[in-house]
Formats: structure tokens, C-alpha cells, sequence
């Protein structure tokens, strides 16, 4: 009787592990599958970032020309100072997004596509700063004012 019940315990194991055994190798191709659609996304994530990166980057140019206009009148600079507070509230959405991704980064997701972006973002930061310190921040100076008028006679 021991040996029957011996042969039942030993049956059963067989078929629990010859079900897992199956469902494992049955499941391998549903895991290739969540695989490559993983990869895929990574791929629509990656195009994504360089598309909004060259987006940003044609931004930043047009800033930058806009840092090398002078003698701007008081309607100019208000407008300025609106597109200062747009470039602003742009930088804080597009730095929101990055910080959601960031994580993906650091585990070897999209790096070069991210550190574009990122690249991207820090330069708009850097050129609406420039803007502000330019055209309001240091006309206030004296010492700004001063060397001005000395680099204007050379």
C-alpha cells in the first residue's frame, strides 16, 4: 500500500512539472513576441525624442538669432519679455517629460535619443537666460553700459 501511495505522489509530481515544463515552452513564443513589441516601443520612444530634439533645436536657433538684435524699442522688448515666459513654460513641460523618462535612461533605454533631448532642453534654458540677461538684466549695469560704449567706438 505504501508503494501505491508512493506511485500517486510520484505521479503527481510528474504532471506538475511536465504542465509548467509545457506552459513554459508554450509561453516562449509569447515572450518573443512581448519582446519584440517591447523593442518596438523602445524604437516609436527613441524616433519620438529625436523628432521633439530637432523640434527644440530649431527653437534654440531661432533664439540664438534673436540674442544678436540690439536697439530694440519698448513694444520689441515687451514682446520679448512674453516670449521669455513662453520659452520659460516651455522648458518646465519639456523637463517635466524628461524626468518621466529619465528612469529609462538610466537603465540603458534610449540613452543617446535622451541625452539628445536633454542637451536640447539645457541649451533652451541657457539661450532664454541669455535673453533676459541681455536685453534686461544687464542694460542695468553700469559697468554692462560702460564697456558697451567702449567696445562700440573700436
Amino acid at each position: 500500500m505504501e508503494c501505491l501511495t508512493s506511485k500517486e505522489t510520484i505521479n503527481h509530481t510528474v504532471e506538475a512539472i511536465s504542465d509548467v515544463s509545457y506552459n513554459e515552452k508554450t509561453e516562449a513564443l509569447t515572450t518573443e513576441a512581448e519582446i519584440n513589441h517591447f523593442l518596438d516601443n523602445v524604437l516609436g520612444l527613441s524616433q519620438v525624442l529625436n523628432k521633439k530634439t530637432a523640434t527644440i533645436n530649431t527653437i534654440n536657433q531661432l533664439l540664438e538669432k534673436i540674442s544678436w538684435l540690439n536697439d530694440l524699442n519698448e513694444e520689441c522688448l515687451k514682446l520679448l519679455n512674453v516670449l521669455i515666459g513662453v520659452g520659460r513654460d516651455f522648458h518646465s513641460t519639456l523637463l517635466r517629460q524628461y524626468l518621466n523618462l529619465h528612469n529609462l535612461e538610466n537603465n540603458g533605454i534610449a540613452i543617446k535619443p535622451m541625452a539628445d533631448f536633454k542637451e536640447s532642453i539645457d541649451n533652451l534654458t541657457e539661450l532664454i537666460d541669455d535673453l533676459e540677461s541681455a536685453f534686461f538684466s544687464l542694460p542695468k549695469m553700469p559697468e554692462f553700459l560702460e564697456a558697451t560704449k567702449q567696445l562700440s567706438l573700436l
